[in-house]
């Protein structure tokens, strides 16, 4: 058995969500055991207690340890002794069901690693973020675009000063799986995130700008002051938006903008972020997520590829790569470095060590209850026709 640091087992995942149907719950299970870190041993995988239980031979998971709710699972995993029950839960839910699922694990004392958004509202997301202040679980949200190896190197290329003060974050994510309402035709993944009562408050700005805009903050650590947003549903009858925009002021005086699409003809996950310094400008797009090119005036571009041997690679890039250059890697990867650096302050945990809960190289909850913030005051500016409102939330880090 692989070793975990000192911890000489595999950490013990318990699944929430995931049933027959999901995308999420499988690509959560596949990061979870990249590597060979942690094992699946149990789950909840649907709020419908006989197809949570069908699904369980989808992943494996033992009958004795398939259970019909959430609630269920953790009230019977806490009973088990030490050595048998979960070490953590992943809640791969939609955004109605995460508040409750993670607010039970955390104050059972169960480490979470929670989907994005963190929660259904505002509200939700700073009663979750004071519960797992108060208590010593890790908590990581998986904005898993963080974690691909070329993100990480420009964050600590602009953190370390190499793109000097910055002035704009450019950062914009496209769809068009939602040009039509599918939704009307019992699609799984249109029906909740089309739903305000399973969504929140935005569809497309609360399901992929958030992304867009967490990619900027999580880069350059510069602190947000205000925002202007123009929200828009095309498709008709569609309840929730399906467009947006947004412009951002940040408190060193830097300009953002964010633009969300999911009626987009063509684009499939188009996210794009490009950060331009007073040194130096650097652009990095997910559909080639290992290429990130940077630019300088007077100088040739210069082509950064995913590269963990080569000089120019920085530590936070090298560490976060599993092969040599030229084998591509990338989404299942990025999930999977997500669970990695939260797995180094579970095992930190379990051995009775302190650890970092803030400023940690993962997204944690105050990330989340600033997304949560990020989408309240879009959709507020956007019903006040783009009014600038208050944009840093007390819990934003840098």
């Amino acid at each position: 058995m692989a070793t975990n640091g000192s911890l000489n087992r595999k950490l013990r995942m318990g699944l929430v969500g995931g049933g027959q149907g999901s995308f999420i719950g499988r690509v959560h299970c596949t990061a979870a055991v990249l590597d060979n870190r942690a094992a699946l041993v149990a789950g909840a995988l649907s709020s419908d207690p006989e197809k949570a239980k069908a699904s369980a031979p989808d992943y494996d998971i033992p009958p004795a340890r398939a259970y019909g709710s959430f609630q269920e699972l953790i009230d019977t995993e806490t009973g088990l002794p030490a050595d048998e029950r979960i070490d953590f839960i992943s809640i791969t839910t939609p955004n109605h069901v995460h508040f409750p699922v993670a607010k039970a694990a955390v104050d059972a004392g169960i480490n979470v690693v929670c989907d994005k958004p963190l929660t259904l509202d505002l509200a939700e997301a700073e009663e979750l973020a004071a519960a797992v202040q108060s208590s010593d679980v890790v908590f990581a949200l998986t904005h898993n675009y963080t974690g691909y190896p070329l993100v990480r190197q420009a964050r600590e290329m602009i953190l370390g000063g190499e793109l000097g003060e910055i002035n704009a974050i450019r950062a914009e994510y496209i769809q068009g799986w939602l040009r039509t309402r599918l939704e009307l035709e019992d699609q799984k993944q249109a029906s909740w995130r089309t739903d305000p009562a399973r969504s929140g408050a935005a569809g497309c700005f609360g399901d992929i700008a958030t992304h867009a805009f967490n990619l900027g903050r999580y880069m350059t650590g510069v602190m947000p002051a205000e925002i202007s947003c123009n929200l828009k549903t095309f498709e008709e009858g569609r309840q929730l938006d399906d467009y947006g925009q947004a412009v951002i002021r940040y408190e060193n005086g830097a300009l953002g903008s964010v633009v969300a699409s999911q009626i987009s003809h063509g684009r499939e996950n188009d996210l794009k972020i490009e950060i331009d310094g007073t040194k130096g400008a650097l652009a990095w797009s997910q559909e080639e997520p290992n290429k990130m090119l940077f630019r300088q005036n007077g100088k040739p571009h210069a082509l950064y590829t995913r590269d963990p041997n080569a000089p120019f690679m920085n530590a936070s890039g090298a560490a976060a790569c599993r092969l040599p250059s030229g084998h591509p890697e990338a989404y299942f990867e990025a999930f999977a470095n997500v669970y990695r650096s939260a797995y180094d302050n579970m095992i930190l945990r379990a051995e009775g060590q302190g650890f970092e809960k803030v400023d940690t190289i993962y997204p944690n909850v105050c990330d989340g209850v600033e997304g949560m913030y990020f989408i309240q005051q879009c959709v507020a500016s956007s019903k006040e026709g783009g009014a600038w409102l208050p944009l840093r939330h007390e819990l934003a880090r840098r």
